[in-house]
Parts: C-alpha cells; structure tokens; sequence
C-alpha cells in the first residue's frame, strides 16, 4: 500500500432481495473469493436470515471500487457503511473471503450466538465498534478451531 492508497477495513451490512440458500451462498463465495483474490481483498463474510455483514480489507481505491460494484448488486438492499479506518496489519490475512453461517440448531445456543445484526445498524459508533469486534474475533476463533 502506498501513502496516497493505504490499507484499510471496511464494515457494511446490506439485506439480500431475496434469501440466499446454501448453493447461493457457495457461488457467491466462489465468485467473491476468485476476484477478492485478484484484487488483494481479503475479509470475511457474515450471513444470517437475509441479513449481510462483510468486513473488507485492502488498498482504499479496490475496497472503494469493491463497494461501488457491491452498490449495484441487485441482490443487495439498504446497504449501510457502518465502520471504515485505516489499517496497519490485515485481521484476515489468509482468507479472501472467510464465511460462517450463522445459524443455530437452537435459538439458546452456546455464547457468541447471534440472533440478528440490530446491533450493528443502530447505536452510536462506539457501540456498533464494539460489535464489529466482537463478531471479528467470534470468526477468528471458530476459524481457528474448524
């Protein structure tokens, strides 16, 4: 990254048009991963009953140009930037697309179960922060494990 193209993260939730089953949600992650890879984007990808939530990570014009082409996806909806900053090291270095499936056997299961992004879409900056750490290192960890 340059001075004038630094790295940077950032944080958008959209809702889909229309839900995404799990071969939808595969071809999506085969595109985004195959282009996120060309373009030096990595990130991680959050989904749960029609609800996105994607961190993105790279030099600011491709994330720029990323969410521009995101912008004009049909299949997204109230598309929301909830957190942009600059970065020093990529958080998701390795994936170009890390995905995890948010869903639940039971709706009281074990900590770190979420049951919708609310959080994320209201609150002050501080809080919706504090959420997107949360979910961040909630991913690391079930990606560690798996």
């Amino acid at each position: 990254m340059t001075a004038q193209n630094p790295l940077v993260s950032l944080v958008y939730s959209s809702s889909a048009t229309h839900p995404f089953g799990d071969d939808q949600l595969a071809e999506l992650l085969t595109v985004s991963r195959s282009r996120n890879s060309a373009r030096d984007i990595t990130g991680m990808l959050l989904y749960r009953r029609g609800e996105f939530v994607q961190i993105l990570e790279g030099a600011r014009s491709d994330v720029e140009s990323l969410m521009a082409t995101i912008g004009r996806d049909p299949r997204h909806r109230d598309i929301r930037v909830l957190l942009e900053e600059p970065l020093h090291d990529r958080r998701f270095a390795e994936w170009t697309m890390g995905y995890q499936s948010l869903a639940a056997a039971e709706p009281a299961m074990a900590e770190g179960y979420r049951d919708s992004f609310d959080d994320l879409r209201v609150g002050d900056h501080d809080m919706i922060g504090r959420a997107i750490m949360e979910l961040t290192l909630w991913f690391r960890v079930r990606e560690s494990v798996g």
